[in-house]
């Protein structure tokens, strides 16, 4: 088995890449502090932002998702840094000479006619909160402009470089979780961080997810040797409602509560009012 951290403890980059609803860069060191320090190969199933994959920066990784346009962002980090920063650079100069929602409406239109990795590294940037909503019919991006000013080209540019480095040991794959957990077996090491079951039916990814798919792969997994480490919904409005997600008995040995903050969802819904009370706690389940 190769050893996940080396001699030093994983720590997440000094800033996130990708802005990203339901990102775990806050909490990444918490979350990994629980996975094994040794393994064949890491598994990294939504890969999302990448938050968890780049504070393992495993030696030896797999790094998948369904989204074709985010797949090409990260092998674009790996193997083309520059195109990376050039991709982000043009689009917020644009964005910045003109009005702000009337740029950012012209690059997502130009997203939505042909999707692609340039235009939508930017939005994820640029749109509110890192909300990435898609309309289910046809998957128009339908997130609006966010009323933040997205981070300048040579702060992205620094991150590029960090992230570049952290992903060198990863592949990369366009896929479904289903046919990448399938290889998963002896000692490897498998994240899972789906859609919230509980309230992202109109996000990214999560209109055709079923929960006991992934529970069945899960098992399939554990079966095999491999150690899985879910994270799902546990508790919102500040703990005052619990997710009722049905675990299947016997599936996970350990539960861990994470505190992942204020719901950027409900900031979204909720148009900058006050979140006191729309604190989120996910379950860590570990089948180890």
């Amino acid at each position: 088995m190769i050893d996940l951290f080396g001699d030093v403890r994983p720590a997440r980059p000094r800033g996130s890449l990708l802005k990203w609803i339901g990102n775990k860069y806050r909490v990444a060191e918490q979350i990994v502090s629980y996975f094994p320090t040794n393994a064949e190969r890491y598994l990294d199933v939504f890969l999302g932002s990448g938050a968890i994959l780049a504070t393992v920066a495993p030696s030896r990784g797999i790094g998948s998702d369904s989204f074709g346009p985010l797949i090409e962002i990260w092998k674009a980090v790996q193997s083309d840094p520059e195109k990376v920063k050039s991709w982000y650079e043009e689009r917020w100069r644009f964005a910045s000479a003109g009005d702000k929602r009337r740029t950012y409406e012209h690059i997502k239109a130009s997203y939505n006619d042909q999707p692609n990795a340039a235009d939508f590294l930017f939005l994820v940037r640029a749109c509110y909160g890192g909300v990435v909503r898609f309309r289910k019919k046809d998957g128009y991006m339908s997130t609006p402009v966010g009323v933040h000013r997205p981070i300048a080209p040579e702060a992205f540019a620094r991150r590029v470089d960090e992230w570049h480095v952290r992903v060198q040991g990863t592949e990369f794959r366009h896929a479904d979780y289903v046919e990448v957990m399938a290889i998963a077996g002896e000692g490897d090491m498998v994240y899972c961080d789906p859609p919230y079951s509980d309230t992202q039916p109109i996000l990214y990814g999560a209109q055709d997810f079923e929960l006991s798919d992934l529970f069945r792969a899960i098992g399939e997994c554990k079966n095999r040797g491999a150690r899985v480490a879910l994270s799902i919904d546990g508790t919102k409005k500040s703990g005052g409602r619990v997710c009722d997600v049905q675990i299947p008995t016997g599936l996970f040995e350990h539960e861990v509560i994470v505190d992942t903050g204020r719901s950027m969802l409900r900031r979204f819904q909720m148009t900058g009012r006050s979140l006191e009370s729309e604190v989120v706690a996910d379950r860590l389940m570990l089948t180890y």
